[in-house]
Parts: C-alpha cells; sequence; structure tokens
C-alpha cells in the first residue's frame, strides 16, 4: 500500500493559483492512478481529477475542467495539482489518493490526510 501526504492548501482570493502536491511512498510511484478529491462542508467528496501515470491520461470533473491541472514528478514521487482562476465554489479539503484510477472514491485504496484550500470571494 502506498502512504500518501498532500501539502500546498491555504488562503487565496478569487481569480488566484495554488498549487497542491502529494508526496508518495511505499510504493512505486507509476504502479497505481493517482485521483484528487475534494470535499465541501455539508457536502459529499467530489472527483476533482485523476491521471493513469502508464498511460498518462489525465480525466478532470466538470467543475474544475480547463482550471486545474494535474501532474507528477516519478523521480521524486510526487503528485500534483495546479489549481488556476480558482472560486470561493472551489473551497474544500483535497485529497489526495492511489488507486485503480476512475471517478469514484471506492476505486482508490489508498488517501492523504487532506489539505484545505479556502478561496475568499
Amino acid at each position: 500500500q502506498v502512504q500518501l501526504v498532500e501539502s500546498g492548501g491555504g488562503l487565496v482570493q478569487a481569480g488566484g493559483s495554488l498549487r497542491l502536491s502529494c508526496a508518495a511512498s511505499g510504493r512505486t510511484f507509476s504502479d497505481y492512478a493517482m485521483g484528487w478529491f475534494r470535499q465541501a462542508p455539508g457536502k459529499e467528496r467530489e472527483f476533482v481529477a485523476f491521471v493513469v501515470w502508464s498511460g498518462g491520461d489525465a480525466y478532470y470533473g466538470d467543475s474544475v475542467k480547463g482550471r486545474f491541472t494535474i501532474a507528477g514528478d516519478n523521480a521524486k514521487n510526487m503528485g500534483y495539482l495546479h489549481m488556476n482562476s480558482l472560486k470561493p465554489e472551489d473551497t474544500a479539503v483535497y485529497y489526495c489518493a492511489a488507486g485503480s484510477g476512475g471517478t469514484s472514491s471506492a476505486q482508490y485504496n489508498s488517501w492523504g490526510q487532506g489539505t484545505q484550500v479556502t478561496v475568499s470571494p
């Protein structure tokens, strides 16, 4: 199983950018797919993006398509979520996850602890 630790969250104004990082350990980075999910207070966990490292294909939720980009650095065992043109509705705790890939949280069996992203109007 892979261990994941997120970082990079914080407070940003609407229209700004943030880069979230996900440090992976315990397994070879390219052995699994990496997903990003988010959960706002009182709401269900929402799919943000995932990438299958072996093929390089990335998929995004409709609410972030065109604004967020998922990336990785195999040599460092790091995954990233670049977030641009942030909106107040992007405010949530963001989680990285490792698993078989897909848009459902059930397809991931390793999760990080989460990092808070707050976007002010």
